[in-house]
């Protein structure tokens, strides 16, 4: 029976606490705040189809977290994709 795994309600609750504490780091607060998309609303904002989408996070181009089954990311990742020179300057450059 090897790979099985089982999981605690203990193993749960610290699963719950690292994920809240991730989202509120990644949410940050106030003009630092970074705006979390679903994949429904990069899909409108890019007007790409579900394939493109998945095809930008397959090959790197995108990165996203994914919580509980759901996609998200960070709407500054998105416009890096439009303004790469951006991100170069930011860096010290």
């Amino acid at each position: 029976m090897a790979g099985i795994e089982i999981v605690t309600k203990q193993d749960l609750i610290e699963l719950e606490e690292r994920l809240i504490s991730e989202i509120r780091k990644t949410n940050g607060t106030g003009e630092e705040q970074k705006k979390l998309l679903k994949s429904y609303q990069v899909k409108n904002l890019l007007k790409i189809s579900p394939g493109t989408l998945q095809n930008l996070r397959v090959n790197g181009t995108l990165p996203f977290t994914k919580v509980g089954g759901i996609i998200y990311y960070k709407y500054e990742d998105i416009m890096k994709i439009f303004d790469p020179a951006k991100e170069r300057t930011k860096g010290g450059r």
